[in-house]
């Protein structure tokens, strides 16, 4: 059976805590009726996309942030995911962290293609289709290409990233910082703990959190930090391989960070 990259935000489906349900596939209007003016997505198919036509376009199963269609083309085949009530900031960030990982020329990433509004509201982003092989390929290799991303992608900015992005759709704050201990107590930690407060209303948790925060510090002495660059949401479902084989990981929540964080990541959705 073959998977496709059109499973949409993958990471999404744990926020969900249920198995990622098929979305009903509404029949378009025919391709002639639809113009240039009022579908982006195919005028960007029909010229930076080098089609001359597209032949089909299919609903792809998905998670409950995101809708996604595959475009098949004469020009080859496209992803693009669409959200009616979500501006594009979110897909930006997808966007730009797909280009970060996908410029280091290690493992392999949808590389994507463009990002922009629906004229009925919400946006969408484009980018490559890769047919996913049956498993999730070898895990050995898959170890090697992620080390030489993270060995290939430095910032000279510190750790953070360029825009915030997000997990699932919790927020995820990427301000640029020098201190590695710091941004990950505020923007990681600190941000995660506020969110269950305000969710859960007990400072417990809260309270405790603070004050690991303000230990940290000697966990960390006599060690080289160095920013490097995290998928920053790496878990099974954001895992798969092409079908030669090769790791193809996707749903990134990426930012710069300290590389004895790998095996943790981000703490995912506490509110």
């Amino acid at each position: 059976m073959v998977a496709h990259v059109g499973i949409t935000s993958l990471s999404s489906s744990i926020a969900c805590m249920s198995r990622p349900r098929r979305f009903s596939f509404i029949k378009p209007k025919p391709l002639a009726m639809a113009t240039m003016h009022d579908d982006p997505i195919r005028e960007w198919v029909l010229s930076e996309g080098k089609a001359t036509q597209i032949t089909r376009i299919s609903s792809i199963g998905g998670g409950c942030i995101n809708l996604s269609n595959r475009y098949d083309t004469d020009a080859g085949s496209f992803f693009v995911k669409t959200n009616r009530s979500i501006g594009p900031s979110m897909f930006e960030g997808e966007a730009l962290g797909l280009d970060a990982m996908y410029k280091t020329g290690s493992i392999r990433v949808p590389k994507p293609f463009k990002v922009g509004v629906l004229p009925t509201g919400g946006s969408y982003i484009i980018m490559e289709f890769i047919e996913f092989g049956s498993s999730r390929g070898n895990q050995s290799a898959l170890g090697r290409k992620l080390a030489e991303m993270h060995k290939a992608g430095k910032s000279e900015k510190g750790f953070g990233f360029y825009v915030d992005n997000t997990i699932g759709s919790t927020p995820q704050i990427n301000t640029w910082t020098s201190d590695w201990i710091q941004f990950y107590g505020e923007h990681r930690l600190g941000y995660q703990l506020k969110l269950a407060r305000k969710q859960y209303g007990d400072s417990t948790i809260y309270e405790r959190g603070q004050r690991l925060m303000k230990n940290m510090g000697p966990l960390f002495e006599d060690v080289l930090i160095e920013p490097c660059l995290l998928h920053g949401d790496l878990w099974s479902g954001n895992i798969s391989s092409d079908k030669n084989g090769e790791p193809v990981i996707l749903d990134p929540a990426c930012y710069f960070s300290d590389y004895y964080m790998l095996a943790t990541e981000q703490p995912r959705n506490l509110a």
